[in-house]
């Protein structure tokens, strides 16, 4: 990933072709597009919404770090999800990092993501207290 003044980029796919910032700094909030499972063009751990949820996390945490800002500063987290039963799995992932920090918190099932083997796709904002 890297910064470009208010903007950081990772680099994937879709940033470039939908014309959007992996995350926006904006004073002392950082603000991360939704994220998924996808590393170097590849949906990684297809099936496992819980091991999604973990890579979509860690992705949103690089953009957060060269945002300046650090885990214990988000104070947000959108997750959807494409089926019911994954809600858990992925609840779970998001208890394993920011559970001592408890930022708010909201799950949306949808229709679908951008690409079937998607399964969660998550969006975290910062904010320095």
């Amino acid at each position: 990933m890297e910064s470009t003044g208010p903007r950081v980029f990772s680099g994937g796919v879709w940033e470039e072709k939908y014309g959007y910032a992996r995350a926006v700094v904006v004073g002392e909030r950082v603000i991360v597009s939704g994220c998924t499972a996808t590393i170097d063009g590849e949906v990684r751990h297809i099936g496992d919404a819980y091991r999604q949820g973990l890579t979509a996390i860690d992705i949103a945490l690089d953009a957060v770090e060269i945002g300046g800002l650090t885990r214990e500063d988000v104070v947000m987290v959108r997750y959807y999800v494409v089926e019911q039963r994954h809600f858990d799995h992925v609840g779970r992932a998001i208890y394993e990092v920011f559970g001592h920090v408890r930022p708010a918190c909201t799950g949306v099932r949808v229709a679908g993501l951008v690409d079937p083997r998607m399964l969660v796709e998550i969006e975290i904002e910062a904010l320095r207290a």
